[in-house]
């Protein structure tokens, strides 16, 4: 027997849900793109977006996705030849220190412990021996989408101490659910796309940027360069050409609701909780031999994705799209990607859409019967219930 029937929930670490007033925004024809409406709108948009990073330094924007922004800010700030010091805590962190070195920069990895944060000290350690100031620029993802571990910028970047890299900062799957300070941090590049935390599909690209590292070292094209982008006085320059128009309107509506309607720090707390009560349903589940977080610590662990190791999870993961309209991400990186999932709870998310994602995977482990202890989705809500009080 089926029960799929109605809206379909996809609980996959991005493209996230799209609310559907941001659907509706996006939902019109094009209008003149030289003068009017969409031009003061672009112009609010570009504010919006410096509010969303924590900073009131530049921002460039691209018609792309993640990837896109990894080679905008590459392009820009290094040139071949530069050594740059990649963090990192799994596939993304390998994938972004492949995309930059195939611009001809000279990369050096320090791969984290196996679902475990970035460790300031030995990030401090080797830019010690750096004496002669080689390392241009350290890059970390802020959540590494596949591997759900959460960074722990600002004592990142304390580690740095005095040398004069640039830190480089991946908020694609954090900005807009995990905390993000840009000035107050000391991040120099901050990158992000709209599909994940920003309730947009895919399309946009940022990287935000300090006066400090504004001048680059990279020989960017014409394309990628960021400066024409920042300094645009006319509507297309800011988008290297015809800009995404739709998009444009989409955004803006997803941020009226994230900025000034729930309100930035509120959206905060909502995917901390969101993130707990998922851990709650995990901790009861995995009582015995059942499911648990791959990454074993709280606090290294992202608000916005968790990955889950669950014997089973493919054919989990089969059932509950097949029976009851619920799409979980696949175990991407883990080392039995069968036996392995990721839940997540990012951007358009309510309690109550989020804890029928957690009560489906439990009936399906239930129909399947797939090792676990019961009381994962009672453990979830008394949590919701905890956090929201009276």
């Amino acid at each position: 027997m089926s029960f799929a029937a109605g809206r379909p929930m996809l609980a996959i670490p991005g493209p996230s849900p799209v609310p559907d007033r941001v659907l509706r925004a996006m939902h019109r024809p094009s209008p003149d793109i030289y003068a009017g409406e969409l031009v003061e709108l672009n112009l609010r948009l570009m504010q919006d977006l410096r509010r969303l990073a924590g900073t009131r330094q530049h921002l460039a924007a691209y018609i792309g996705n993640g990837h896109a922004a990894w080679e905008a800010a590459a392009a820009n700030l290094l040139a071949p030849g530069d050594r740059a010091l990649v963090l990192s805590s799994g596939h993304f962190g390998q994938g972004w220190a492949e995309a930059v070195a195939g611009l001809g920069v000279q990369v050096e990895v320090i791969e984290s412990a196996p679902f475990a944060a970035p460790d300031p000290q030995r990030l401090r350690e080797r830019l010690a021996a750096d004496r002669g100031g080689e390392i241009c620029a350290v890059l970390v993802c802020q959540v590494d989408t596949a591997s759900s571990v959460r960074a722990d910028i600002p004592a990142l970047r304390a580690a740095m101490g005095d040398h004069p890299a640039a830190l480089v900062v991946d908020a694609i799957a954090s900005l807009g659910c995990d905390e993000m300070r840009m000035d107050d941090w000391g991040v120099d590049v901050l990158i992000s796309a709209s599909q994940k935390g920003l309730m947009v599909p895919p399309g946009m690209a940022f990287v935000w940027y300090s006066e400090r590292v504004a001048a680059g070292r990279g020989a960017a094209s014409p394309y990628w360069d960021w400066r024409p982008r920042t300094a645009a006085a006319e509507l297309w320059r800011h988008w290297g050409g015809t800009p995404p128009v739709q998009h444009l309107y989409g955004m803006a509506e997803a941020l009226a609701m994230l900025l000034n309607e729930e309100g930035l720090e509120a959206a905060w707390a909502r995917h901390e909780a969101l993130a707990a009560a998922t851990w709650a349903a995990l901790e009861a589940w995995g009582a015995g031999s059942g499911p648990r977080a791959l990454v074993a610590e709280r606090t290294a662990r992202a608000h916005s994705v968790t990955a889950v190791a669950l014997p089973g999870a493919a054919r989990l993961r089969e059932w509950t799209e097949r029976v009851a309209g619920l799409t979980l991400g696949v175990g991407l990186g883990a080392a039995e990607p069968g036996d392995a999932l990721r839940i997540a709870h990012m951007g358009h998310l309510s309690a109550q859409a989020h804890l029928g994602t957690l009560a489906t995977i439990e009936a399906g482990m239930v129909a399947l019967g797939l090792p676990h202890s019961p009381g994962g989705a009672a453990a979830a809500a008394a949590e919701i219930a905890r956090r929201a009080g009276g």
